[in-house]
């Protein structure tokens, strides 16, 4: 069975201080980019399809094992190394600010690591990093005689920089979904930090003037938060996806982002493999798997009734997919009249 899915962005334990506390931690909870985008793709995709490297030191703790297997065993290559302790972050909070930064040591992963396991050759990868670091990714896919994966690249928040612009432009035609957020667009272009539709649309076309994918035929996706998500490529027409809680009366529905665009992304990689490569159409997929992730801080809550059929934070993804569809079709024929 061909993997459809494999992430190099890392697992992590998150740990959250706010102010009020005094900078200790209130809590801890599974985290890491990669670990969002795995679940995101899991919402669609059964575990045996996806997979993930965690790298397991000697302080991991036994509840959180417990829960990543709620999602299924399959999904999880665990390296264990009881010589050095698990990638740990902290996350703080002091009002609108929010800080984050690692306390332990953390296990970059590349393509070399899928070697010799089940997770080796899958036909769709993403990675979190700087331009530069996609470039050397990119290279280590190249070796591997006849493997030509999907490579969606979210360029890493603090090196979205005009400084990492050529490196960006070099890795481009190797990459076939460019998808930062807003903000990283807007910094990487050395445009104004404002984010509006317009200033969006204005920034993906710029991208896709570098020349995005093999002879053009990538797509850049930038995710906007609560005005949705802007896709286009060089042959159709750029289009608003819309985020799925994007109404006042369903904003308290949003109870912290943190990991949004990453599911975002995995639920992208898995729309792609279920719509035959319509990027549209796997945004759908992408925004539904992000309005799960934003109701819990964590990853969300996945149960699985007597029939076998699953739902996540008790409602189901399928639900959510009609709801946005029909939204979209909507908002298409609103335009048209």
């Amino acid at each position: 069975m061909t993997i459809q899915f494999v992430t190099f962005g890392m697992f992590i334990i998150d740990e959250f201080s706010f102010a009020d506390e005094q900078g200790k931690p209130t809590g801890v909870t599974i985290g890491g980019g990669g670990t969002y985008a795995t679940i995101g793709a899991r919402i669609w995709l059964p575990p045996d399809t996806l997979g993930m490297i965690v790298d397991r030191g000697s302080d991991f703790p036994q509840d959180i094992q417990n829960q990543l297997l709620t999602y299924g065993s399959d999904i999880w290559h665990f390296r264990d190394d009881m010589n050095r302790v698990t990638t740990r972050s902290r996350n703080s909070y002091r009002g609108e600010y929010r800080g984050f930064e690692y306390i332990t040591p953390r296990i970059r992963l590349t393509p070399r690591d899928l070697e010799r396991t089940r997770l080796t050759r899958p036909a769709s990868v993403h990675f979190i990093c700087s331009p530069t670091r996609a470039l050397q990714i990119i290279s280590e896919i190249q070796e591997i005689e006849g493997w030509n994966p999907t490579t969606i690249f979210e360029p890493i928040p603090d090196r979205c920089t005009p400084e990492e612009l050529p490196s960006l432009k070099a890795v481009l035609p190797h990459i076939a979904i460019l998808s930062p957020n807003a903000e990283e667009a807007l910094g990487l272009l050395s445009l104004p930090l404002i984010v509006t539709k317009s200033a969006v649309e204005n920034a993906a076309s710029e991208f896709l003037k570098m020349g995005v994918g093999k002879e053009n035929s990538g797509s850049v996706i930038i995710r906007s938060g609560a005005l949705g998500a802007y896709v286009t490529t060089s042959d159709r027409k750029g289009r608003w996806i819309a985020a799925f809680w994007n109404s006042a009366e369903n904003i308290d529905k949003v109870v912290d982002v943190t990991g949004a665009g990453n599911s975002f992304l995995g639920g992208l990689a898995a729309g792609l493999s279920i719509a035959n490569g319509n990027v549209y159409e796997a945004s759908l997929y992408a925004s539904v798997s992000a309005s799960f992730t934003v109701q819990q801080l964590g990853i969300p809550h996945l149960t699985v009734d007597s029939d076998g059929v699953e739902e996540w934070n008790q409602d189901s993804p399928h639900r959510r997919l009609e709801v946005l569809r029909q939204r979209q079709d909507r908002e298409i024929e609103n335009k048209n009249h």
